[in-house]
């Protein structure tokens, strides 16, 4: 919990902060909003530049996440990280919380140990938030223009579970690519991977093609509802710094 509370802290306000600064910016001066490519072109750097901030936090929690108990046969870890099998007793690293799992990777493993898998992140960030950000954007727009919604919260509600199911669709993939990597070992001086494509090759390979959206439901119906809260809380707060500060 303490790994997934940094990660939030870190990742989610800096990709979206930078997306409504994008989106205020380079909107039209009448107030109209950019077109989709260009959404998904500030989705894309958002969600980069969240990653690189949020990596630490990222690497720490999966290998929490990965010290759970075992069951008798491992389940594919269907949360915020897709495909991740439990550690057996003995390969558990025993972090107590994030902060230890931090200081610890560091001097164990060095500093850079704390971006591991950075590229894959950051490559899992920038579909993840051009489906994510552009999607949700796009969504609200045209229930507004549809003339049967308003800009409340039946309309972000909406709005966001459409955005939802776009990004499962778009995430699962590059999310099994950069879980693995995160967590990989190295077995005989030689790590399990190359790089992200080996991670998909080998997948697709001993685990069939549509193993890459594997869990579409149960991933779905976590993503559904943070989508959902994520966006409902972004447009309340909006409302409230416009109302509070900017009319001030």
């Amino acid at each position: 919990l303490s790994a997934g509370l940094l990660r939030q802290a870190t990742y989610t306000t800096t990709r979206l902060g930078i997306y409504s600064v994008l989106l205020e910016r380079f909107g039209g001066a009448d107030g109209t909003p950019p077109p989709f490519l260009a959404k998904a072109a500030m989705g894309m750097t958002a969600g980069a530049a969240g990653a690189f901030v949020g990596t630490p936090a990222e690497v720490a929690l999966i290998r929490m996440t990965a010290d759970g108990r075992q069951a008798p046969h491992p389940p594919n870890h269907i949360c915020a990280h897709i495909c991740l099998p439990k550690l057996p007793p003995g390969e558990r690293r025993g972090y107590h919380n994030v902060f230890d799992a931090l200081v610890r990777m560091a001097r164990e493993e060095g500093v850079l140990t704390l971006w591991r898998g950075c590229i894959p992140t950051m490559a899992r960030a920038v579909v993840v938030n051009a489906a994510q950000l552009a999607s949700y954007s796009q969504s609200k727009q045209f229930l507004l223009d549809s003339g049967h919604f308003r800009d409340d919260i039946l309309c972000h509600f909406c709005a966001s579970m459409i955005s939802g199911l776009v990004t499962t669709a778009a995430s699962m993939p590059v999310d099994i690519v950069k879980t693995r990597i995160q967590n990989m070992r190295t077995i005989d001086g030689k790590p399990e991977y190359r790089n992200g494509l080996d991670v998909l090759l080998k997948v697709v390979r001993y685990e069939g093609f549509f193993s890459l959206w594997k869990g579409f439901t149960p991933y779905y119906a976590r993503l559904g509802p943070h989508t959902v809260l994520t966006f409902i809380f972004l447009e309340q707060m909006n409302k409230w710094y416009q109302r509070l500060f900017l009319s001030a």
